[in-house]
């Protein structure tokens, strides 16, 4: 399995950024071809020192990173991407990998 991680920094309107992420940006990445899974942090992200600068930490499951580079080459991956600059106002970090069983 390969997860591709959203790092989503502390917006500058938090209320705004949930508002548009659940009801504008989900449903377009929901549609991403090949995405297995979908998840989120549930409030703030902490480090262990308390408060990071990130707002969100999302997970997009798919079964490779060949499947991660076609979805985002798709239409639809084009289209989440490009959504992004319409409310990640404090930035955000994408990263992507293959995970193995340890």
């Amino acid at each position: 399995m390969a997860r591709l991680i959203a790092l989503y920094r502390t917006p500058k309107d938090p209320a705004a950024f949930e508002r548009y992420y659940f009801s504008t940006h989900v449903p377009l990445a929901q549609k991403i071809p090949g995405l297995r899974k979908y998840d989120v942090s549930d409030g703030n992200a902490l480090g262990p020192e308390g408060p990071s600068n990130f707002h969100m930490v999302a997970t997009l499951y798919f079964d490779s990173l060949d499947a991660i580079k076609t979805a985002l080459n798709s239409p639809e991956g084009q289209a989440a991407a490009a959504d992004l600059g319409k409310f990640a106002d404090g930035g955000v970090e994408l990263i992507f990998f293959d995970t193995k069983d340890i």
